[in-house]
Formats: structure tokens, sequence, C-alpha cells
């Protein structure tokens, strides 16, 4: 016989609790793991395709794991030093555009900008804030994360983790399937098909979708010449999976640096902008139709306002699990909105009332 609700409640609560309690104390010590699971469920739909083409599943992480190293390698000694330099670079000469920037304001509006105006002064302010704050923000990034514990968490631990859970993949679900609660098993499997078809969709897809656009941003930037344009197309890649923001902010930032760089040459700043517009028209309608789908089912605002508690409460690793979290809680508001609709509470008599009739 099956426990009451009130019962299954109590069990059910009890182990949240124990999840975000866990979460709380252990989240540094959980980061390399939580990293390495989703490393492994981004790359499991791959593994699974080599298996169905004739590879067995050790050969098919085992090039799965080669290609991200040789990947790895050349992001280390290419990619990755350039958008530190860039990035830098930016800061250092931020000041020197905002004078530049107020100059030409000066010259086309000198009214607003005149001597100890609030405008004036607020422009000088950031230009300042930024140089000195930035760069010294970045060199404590950088330094947090080259200390030793880190270096060791995150690119061994969590290499080896991602490779193990990969080659486990299956048998962990299986597993895990086994352990579920016999009354409630087929809920359970259909509710957790639909979270992973959200998260996939989300994850993978949007994944995806950021890595081209981002890297098709940073190439285009660069061929055209633009100053910081690794720096513009990582940023405008990184927040692609917010619609339109990232477009927004890549675009006004590559189309001001393009004003200053190339003022007057009119066709090199038009290059610029339609770099944009071309990447907005390609992920409208190509990329995101193919690689996400048009219904995810979750929501820019619901997404952002998950990550910001995630992230106020557990930091680093609470941004990690904000996107999974997110995902089954949407899923389970929209189960529970469908049981709602079909109970006797929603219903009402009127409905059953007029049936007899």
């Amino acid at each position: 016989m099956a426990l009451p609700i009130r019962e299954q409640m109590k069990y059910w609560g009890i182990a949240t609790a124990v999840f975000l309690v866990v979460l709380w104390f252990m989240g540094d010590v959980l980061l390399p793991f939580v990293l390495g699971g989703a490393i492994a469920y981004f790359l499991d739909p791959v593994a699974d395709r080599l298996q169905r083409l004739g590879v067995s599943r050790v050969m098919a992480v085992a090039l799965i794991t080669v290609v991200a190293i040789l990947i790895f390698v050349v992001m280390a000694l290419l990619v990755v030093p350039t958008l530190v330099e860039q990035t830098i670079n930016l800061f250092e000469v931020a000041p020197d555009l905002v004078r530049r920037f107020t100059g030409v304001l000066t010259e086309r509006f000198p009214s607003l900008l005149e001597e100890g105006s609030t405008l004036r002064t607020s422009l000088n302010t950031v230009g300042t804030t930024i140089q000195e704050r930035g760069g010294a923000l970045l060199e404590t990034a950088l330094a947090s994360a080259a200390s030793i514990i880190n270096v060791i968490m995150l690119f061994v631990i969590v290499p080896v983790v991602a490779v193990y859970m990969l080659l486990d993949w299956d048998r962990m679900v299986a597993q895990i399937d086994s352990m579920l609660p016999r009354d409630h098993a087929p809920v359970i499997r259909k509710l957790a098909r639909d979270i992973d078809a959200t998260m996939s969709s989300f994850l993978r897809g949007m994944g995806t979708v950021c890595l081209i656009l981002g890297t098709y941003y940073a190439i285009a930037l660069m061929l055209v010449g633009l100053q910081f344009g690794l720096v513009i197309g990582f940023v405008a890649g990184l927040v692609t999976f917010i619609p339109y923001l990232g477009a927004l902010i890549g675009g006004l930032l590559a189309i001001g640096l393009a004003l200053f760089q190339f003022w007057g040459d009119w066709v090199s700043i038009g290059i610029v902008a339609g770099i944009f517009v071309l990447g907005q028209v390609i992920e409208g309608n190509v990329l995101t139709p193919r690689l996400v789908g048009h219904s995810v089912g979750l929501h820019p605002v619901w997404l952002l306002l998950a990550l910001a508690i995630f992230g106020t409460l557990f930091g680093f690793i609470g941004l990690l699990v904000a996107v999974p979290v997110a995902a089954a809680l949407g899923v389970i508001a929209r189960f529970a909105v469908a049981q709602y609709q079909q109970s006797q509470l929603y219903r009402g008599i009127v409905e059953d009332g007029a049936k007899d009739d």
C-alpha cells in the first residue's frame, strides 16, 4: 500500500532540504563534480551517436576525449592569451575613449558638456573607474583562478570526472531508474523526460548557438580590423542565451569602438554594423530553430531569476545548478497546473452538473 500523501510530502521535503544544505556547505567541494557532470551530460548525445555508428562506448569516449584535448590546447595557446591581453588593453584605453567621446559631444553639442557639468563629470568618472577597477578585478580573478588548488580541481579532477561519467552515463541512468518508487515511477519518468528535453534544448542548443555566434562575431570583427574584436565577440556570444541582448550589447560596443577607430570610414563602420545584423538573421532563422527549437519552455526572465537567486545563495556552484533546477521547476509547475485543471477544485460542480444534463 502506498504511503499517504502527507507522509510522501514529508520525505520529499526532507530530501529537498538535505540537497540545499549540502549545496550550501559543500559548494566549493562539489564544483568540479558538477562541472564534470555537466560536460558529460552535454557530450552524451555525441557518444550515443558514435555508438549507433558501430563504435564501442569506450572508443567513443576516447575519441571525444582526444578531440576535447586538442581543442583545449588550441584555446590555451591561441585564444585565451589574446582574449586576456585585449581585455586588459580595453580597460587601459577606456579613459582615452571616454575623453574622445566627450570631445565629439562637445563639438556637436557644446551646451551639453560644459566644464563642470554633471554629464561631463560622470563620463570622466566612468572612464577612470573602468581603468582602475576593471584591471584590478581582472588581475584578482586571474590570480584566484591560477591558484594551485583551483588548477588541480578544474584541470585534473573535472576532466577525469567527465570521462568516467560519460563512460557510465547509461548505466547510471538505469540505476537511478531502478531506485524510483514503483507507484510513482511512470510519472517521474515522464517528468524526467520533459526536464531532459527542456535542458537539452537549452543547454546543448543554446550553448552551441552561443559558441557559433561568439566565434563568428570574433572572427568577423578581427578580419575587419576592429580593435578588441575578440573580446566583443566573446561577450556577445556569452549573453546570446538572452534573446537580442547579446547582439545589442555586442553591437553597441562594436559600433562605438568602430566610430572611434574608423571615424570617417563609413564603409568599415557599416560593415561592423552589418556583421551583427547578419548574426541576428542567422540566429533567428537558422541556428535557434534548428538547434534549440521554437518552444523550449524556459523563459529568459525565469532563467535570470533562477541565476540571480541561486548565484546569491550558493555562489558559483549555484550558477551551475540554476539552469537544471529552473528547468525542473518549470516542468513540475506545468505538470501541477495540468493536474489542477483536471481536478474537481478547478472544474467544480458546474461542469459536472452540465454533464449530467
